[in-house]
């Protein structure tokens, strides 16, 4: 069977974490700072991690990745 290519948009953008977790980063912090308040830019710091749903489908991007 041939080898299946990673997905290069989703190795970029997205981490497994050890626990099979996958860690996106933060929405809401591209642009338009000045409409929120600094509370709400402070709270977007760092990454989280993506709902069961999506990451089923990130996780099928990327099939070499470990999968908790």
């Amino acid at each position: 069977m041939p080898k299946l290519k990673t997905k290069s948009s989703a190795k970029k953008r997205f981490k497994i974490s050890a626990t099979g977790k996958v860690m996106r980063a933060q929405a809401g912090k591209r642009h338009g700072m000045i409409k929120r308040t600094n509370s709400q830019i402070r709270k977007l710091r760092g990454t989280t991690a993506m709902s069961k749903q999506d990451a089923k489908i990130v996780k099928s991007y990327m099939p070499y990745s470990l999968r908790g």
